[in-house]
């Protein structure tokens, strides 16, 4: 009953390999999901983070307004450090609930952690696995621009907002190289997927 985690860079095909790993039966738990659910309406998170970063963040319906909590932690790393702080332990709380609601249905399953911060948040975590989805920042640049719409420069800023490749690789067990085709990433994840019903 391996647990996997599963991170990369922005437009790295993170997500191109999750889903492939889903269609072979892994459970997923995605950590982006994991996140909007701990900090849904009604709950002690967003109630948290209202009164740290104050009414404004809450937008008229009830739910959390990302843009606004975005636009005051952006560039100003003592007020995320503490939006971490009220995030983070709710989120690891949340997720290994997940994890372990996976193994109780199928002790002998595979469960992959879809993490994009794994290295900013969770990498001394007891994974049985690291897998790290992996394309050169030129790449990811021109995914963001031509696939997302991105302007060049946000799609530079986004990148660079992130840990750097060098970081990402040096935790990884097993890194799946998208840089090139689509069949030659699901080919290396069909592989990987091999290794861990083998073992």
């Amino acid at each position: 009953m391996p647990l996997i985690a599963l991170t990369g860079g922005i437009a790295s095909g993170k997500s191109t390999i999750a889903r492939r790993l889903a269609a072979h039966g892994a459970v997923i738990v995605d950590a982006d999901q994991v996140v909007r659910d701990v900090q849904a309406p009604g709950g002690e998170v967003l109630a948290r983070i209202a009164e740290a970063f104050g009414p404004e963040v809450v937008a008229t319906n009830g739910e959390l307004d990302r843009a606004a909590l975005g636009a005051k932690v952006f560039g100003a790393p003592d007020l995320l450090t503490r939006l971490n702080h009220i995030v983070h332990p709710a989120v690891r709380a949340e997720s290994q609930r997940r994890f372990q609601a996976a193994f109780d249905a199928d002790p002998s399953g595979v469960v992959v952690y879809d993490v994009p911060l794994l290295v900013e948040a969770r990498v001394d975590d007891p994974w049985d696995m690291i897998v790290v989805a992996h394309a050169p920042a030129e790449e990811r640049l021109r995914r963001l621009v031509d696939l997302r719409g991105m302007t060049p420069d946000a799609a530079e800023q986004r990148i660079a907002a992130q840990v750097s490749d060098d970081k990402r690789l040096a935790i990884a067990d097993v890194v799946i190289d998208t840089a090139g085709s689509l069949d030659e990433t699901l080919a290396q994840t069909d592989a990987l997927w091999e290794s861990l019903r083998a073992a």
